[in-house]
């Protein structure tokens, strides 16, 4: 992590100096004379939008903070994380620095400080410890590599509130969603395209479990199942690996039982899922099979994805994530 200072005397450990090698020129920022990023404001919900646009594309960018101050740092931080786009916040108490510093366990690349929090900031760079590593997850537009999972418990779930996730367009049979209560160990859950006697199929409909479940995006982001509206787009995938972009026509909420189940993957990592007691919830096996939530069993081996990541508002991050 790099320590910028506003203005005074360049110090022993201070790496850029306004008015000498950094200059701010309304929201241009340059270093050493060429122009290296942008300024932005982030003290709204359009700014932080406007800094995300910008990851990839630029080599640096310099926050402007407003009343929030740890949430935006934390969400462009996660937005840049695993691209070369580097992240400065303009800090302007000491108790911003540590916080900046380490945020999401990643922390920002360099703080822009004034003199008078200079001290501040030097301790908190000698207490950084660069570790960080790059996010291993890798979506594809029409394959998807899916990995067995062995279930390992298997029990009631109590009530609460379950989400069907019905689509703009239809299902096939072997198609379904990727849900989980732990974004990085998803499970395929089956749509409901399976003929019974005893009610008429929802081919456009993934009964997808709890409110509080993850279920995996288009764009490769997680998203909780009670956030979910009308016009959002999510990854359906098959049991052969095949994946394409739905849209979400609506979600459908409603007071029913679950049952609890975990899983092992083939890390040795576990995760679970809590989905609707009822026999029209099905799952599908590593042999490709179909099998009701109802039936399902301790040993069974069901089609999942490892995502390998923690998250932070669905966006992969490098930082140590523990959900259990």
């Amino acid at each position: 992590m790099q320590v910028w200072l506003e203005s005074g005397t360049r110090q022993k450990g201070v790496d850029l100096l306004v008015g000498d090698d950094l200059e701010i020129d309304g929201a241009a920022l340059y270093i050493n004379g060429k122009q290296v990023g942008r300024k932005v404001n982030v003290s709204s919900s359009e700014g932080q939008a406007n800094a995300r646009s910008m990851s990839g594309s630029v080599e640096w960018i310099l926050l402007e903070l407003g009343e929030w101050k740890m949430i935006p740092i934390e969400n462009i931080i996660a937005a840049c994380d695993g691209v070369p786009t580097k992240v400065a916040a303009r800090i302007s108490s000491p108790e911003q620095v540590l916080g900046a510093a380490f945020a999401l366990q990643i922390g920002v690349d360099a703080l822009l400080v004034p003199e008078e929090i200079l001290p501040t900031a030097l301790i908190a760079k000698s207490q950084r410890g660069e570790t960080n590593s790059e996010p291993e997850v890798s979506i594809e537009n029409d394959s998807f590599e899916l990995s067995t999972v062995e279930v390992i418990e298997v029990k009631e779930g109590g009530i609460g509130d379950r989400v069907c996730v019905d689509l703009t367009s239809m299902l096939d049979n072997g198609e379904g969603m990727l849900v989980g209560s732990s974004s990085s160990s998803l499970v395929l859950v089956h749509g409901e395209t399976v003929e019974s006697e005893f009610v008429p199929t929802r081919p456009f409909r993934v009964n997808a479990g709890a409110a509080h479940s993850y279920i995996l995006m288009a764009d490769g982001t997680t998203s909780y199942l009670c956030e979910l509206k009308m016009g959002d787009e999510v990854m359906v995938v098959s049991s052969q690996g095949n994946c394409r972009t739905a849209i979400v026509g609506r979600v459908k909420i409603e007071r029913r039982p679950f049952i609890l189940f975990r899983w092992k993957d083939e890390n040795n990592n576990e995760a679970g899922a809590l989905l609707q007691q009822a026999e029209t919830v099905r799952l599908i096996t590593s042999s490709t099979g179909i099998v009701s939530i109802t039936d399902l069993v301790k040993g069974t081996s069901l089609l999942g994805w490892s995502g390998g990541v923690g998250r932070h508002i669905g966006i992969p991050i490098s930082a140590e994530v523990t959900e259990n």
